[in-house]
């Protein structure tokens, strides 16, 4: 089995954010310590770093699924929760990141280029920061959110200024393996490269990478053979070679024939035949095919390509094809100068986005449900064992609109409410919801019209009544018999 992999599928999840803690501050002396609870810590994110020392994607080919650590929960005496580790994934610069679908998320061609796969969860809050004027202890925390999940596709696309195409069996491995130190395995039957090589040559002051990918058929850029798989390594090179063979035994081929073919495949997979090309035309070291490539190379010439007759048995012609594919390359990085710094990638996040939307239940009569960034969010942090929690999260619903929407969209009370999964039924909180459906509203956590309104009547009775008490006082009389001295002043 082949230790090349250039394409992975990969399962990612963020860890998990901590949960915040519920915690009441005690020591002697100190009965109204307050709320101590700590945050949870965040979740680690996972993230594709490309990395010079990295060449394949074999260790996410046997190792799929990966995750982050998880963020530790909040403690009292406002102790928050450690953050989670990241983890990082390396692959090789020239690796494109998409969907299943095909959407490039991230094309990591520099070294250095990082993406952010999965964000981790953020940790909950801890019932010291949900502490207010009006909820002085508060008796829940936040629940930590949970990591996102995502399933990507890994493609490498290889880095290399100088591209080998041509059908199979033409000499490309050979070509490869007599002008760089690459060592592919060569052999007499097509098909013998199974993984695109890689090769540096030095000619003179000029040098450069070259690819050697599979070989080339009729049909290749819809699938057939082994041409799809590995034409992706060709895309980024600077200079194409159609590796001719000139002294094939294959009825119905010539090299015009089969550069018609090249070019063809080439134009169908991503317009890669505009890309500057040379024409190497191989096996010379064959009188038929030395005879062959001398009467095709005007017509060659022709149709602008350079050509250069060459033998990877007697090295005839190397030099000047590789001082050409030099002087190509340098010609290209002139006109194109490489951008060695990574490529930040913004994506600014939507208008809107936290904001909601309610429509329709289709699977509930009368029902509805919400959507958006915000109310999910919030119903991954709440703890729904704790009706305190509860609580704060219509409050929180309530500020946001969602019941004024509810409202407007027609929602009765007691009717069945979605998000995120969870379906409860609705009850009006907010007044001005509340007033004009006729029910009560109990307004925020902590308070109750009905309570303040009878505390009120106890506080008016409270006040008359003093007022009655202070009416019915007697005035005290001063006597001579207490000791005072009762007369005018003058006597």
């Amino acid at each position: 089995m082949a230790d090349f992999i250039d394409r992975a599928v990969l399962h990612v999840t963020g860890g998990n954010g901590g949960h915040g803690c519920v915690s009441v501050h005690r020591e002697k002396f100190k009965p109204l310590g307050g709320p101590d609870g700590g945050n949870g810590g965040h979740g680690g994110d996972v993230r594709v770093v490309a990395d010079g020392n990295v060449h394949t994607l074999l260790d996410f080919h046997h190792r799929p699924h990966q995750k982050a650590a998880n963020g530790k929960p909040g403690m009292g005496s406002h102790r928050n929760g450690a953050n989670g580790d990241g983890l990082t994934l390396r692959v090789p610069p020239g690796t494109v990141v998409t969907t299943r679908d095909g959407e490039v998320l991230a094309d990591l061609a520099v070294p250095g280029s990082e993406y952010t796969v999965a964000p981790g969860g953020r940790g909950g809050l801890g019932n010291a920061a949900l502490a207010t004027a009006r909820r002085k202890a508060p008796g829940f925390a936040l629940l930590g959110e949970p990591g996102e999940e995502a399933t990507v596709v890994l493609e490498l696309k290889s880095v290399a200024d100088v591209g080998l195409v041509g059908f199979p069996s033409a000499g490309k491995s050979s070509l490869i393996s007599v002008i760089s130190a690459a060592r592919p395995k060569i052999a007499d039957y097509p098909f013998t490269t199974l993984v695109p090589n890689l090769g540096v040559v030095q000619a003179g002051q000029y040098v450069y990478t070259v690819a050697d990918v599979p070989g080339l058929i009729p049909g290749a850029a819809q699938g057939k053979g082994l041409g799809l798989e590995f034409l992706r390594h060709v895309e980024r090179t600077s200079v194409l070679v159609h590796v001719v063979d000139c002294a094939t035994l294959e009825p119905g081929r010539d090299p015009i024939s089969d550069i018609d073919a090249l070019v063809k495949e080439l134009d169908e997979y991503g317009d890669l035949a505009a890309r500057a090309t040379i024409v190497a035309l191989t096996k010379i070291d064959v009188p038929d095919a030395r005879e062959l490539a001398e009467f095709v190379t005007p017509e060659l010439r022709e149709r602008g390509f350079d050509v250069y007759p060459i033998s990877a048995v007697t090295h005839e012609g190397l030099d000047a094809l590789k001082f050409a594919l030099g002087a190509a390359v340098e010609a290209h990085r002139a006109e194109h100068p490489a951008d060695e710094s990574p490529r930040i990638v913004i994506r600014p996040k939507a208008i809107g986005e936290d904001e909601f939307v309610v429509r329709p239940d289709p699977e509930s009569v009368g029902g509805f449900i919400v959507e958006g960034g915000k109310p999910v969010r919030w119903i991954r942090q709440t703890d729904f064992t704790n009706d305190e929690a509860v609580g704060f999260l219509a409050d929180r619903l309530a500020r946001l609109g969602v019941e004024a929407e509810l409202a407007r969209q027609g929602a009765l009370p007691g009717c069945d409410v979605t998000i995120a999964g969870i379906t409860f039924g609705w009850e009006p909180t907010a007044e001005s919801v509340a007033g004009e459906m006729g029910v009560v509203a109990f307004g925020h956590r902590g308070t109750d019209p009905r309570i303040e309104a009878a505390e009120g009547r106890e506080r008016t009775s409270a006040e008359e009544r003093r007022a009655a008490k202070r009416a019915r006082r007697v005035p005290y009389e001063l006597k001579e018999s207490d000791g005072y001295q009762i007369g005018d002043d003058d006597d």
